[in-house]
């Protein structure tokens, strides 16, 4: 199994790391710690030093309640981390919904459009079939990050998400988007209950079916605090035992805050299934 990107064609036959690196002052978890280029570049550097597979850019937070922000704002926060960022030799997702700035970071040769509308915006399908090979991930989310948590999506989430996927999906390939390109996010914490984020994780392999790869985003969720009683700073070791269990259940990528301890946590998981498949001995 692979993604094709921009530049890379990434081998999912193994589990890949993707880095969040929020560009804002109020992301949830970690905004305002890398707003200036300088910082965020060497948030980029620390994290490919720590093993990172993917960096993912984001000038635009999308926790509950916070208010877009102005599409020259964005471009002003993202232009000039991209840059450099794509000379460290690694993928660099953008993750962004406004076709422009898909446009634009393309145009400076961005890999992947990773997007929490799932292109549903006017124009985004067609700024990403416009381009001959760039990634794309497919985000599910319920509402609108303004006012999703307010009214969370009801009933099973799991067949929802999963039709959710498949038609968005459909809309890409019409447009001439081939499969290789297209990864898939059920959207922990986008309009989901901490319940139906759980039972998104515990029936993971459901939405597997259609051969899709699957991208869990896990990292400091308001569902691990609910589950631990942990602050959102506090939420590293749940966060990583998160990560593993995704990747048990099938997930190709997982995105994270902390990717050193990702990383090792990996590391140990595929050590054991390399015992597994060949059946060495120390």
């Amino acid at each position: 199994m692979h993604w094709q990107t921009t530049r890379f064609r990434i081998d999912l036959t193994r589990p890949r790391v993707m880095g969040i690196v929020n560009l804002t002052p109020d992301s949830f978890s970690d905004g305002g710690q890398h707003l200036a280029p300088q910082d965020a570049l060497r948030r980029c550097e620390q994290m490919v030093a720590e093993g990172v597979h993917i960096l993912d850019l984001g000038a635009e937070s999308t926790r509950p309640g916070t208010p877009p922000v102005p599409l020259a704002e964005e471009l002003e926060r993202l232009l000039p981390v991209l840059r450099d960022a794509l000379t460290l030799g690694v993928p660099v997702s953008v993750d962004t919904y406004k076709p422009e700035v898909m446009r634009r970071a393309l145009a400076l040769g961005a890999d992947i459009v990773n997007d929490v509308w799932a292109l549903r915006q006017p124009g985004a399908r067609e700024a990403v079939a416009a381009h001959p090979s760039c990634g794309v991930c497919l985000m599910h989310m319920h509402g609108e990050p303004q006012t999703m948590q307010r009214t969370p999506m009801a009933g099973d989430a799991v067949p929802q998400v999963l039709a959710f996927l498949q038609r968005e999906t459909q809309a890409l390939h019409a447009l001439g988007v081939a499969r290789e390109r297209i990864t898939w996010d059920p959207g922990i914490g986008f309009g989901k209950s901490p319940a139906q984020n759980f039972a998104l994780l515990a029936r993971q392999a459901e939405l597997l079916a259609d051969g899709h790869p699957l991208l869990a985003g896990w990292s400091r969720k308001s569902s691990l605090g609910h589950a631990t009683g942990a602050p959102t700073n506090d939420r590293l070791v749940p966060s990583v035992a998160a990560a593993v269990l995704a990747v048990e259940r099938g997930a190709r990528i997982v995105r994270v805050h902390d990717v050193r301890e990702t990383v090792a946590a990996l590391q140990v998981w595929q050590a054991m299934h390399g015992q597994e498949t060949t059946g060495a001995t120390p």
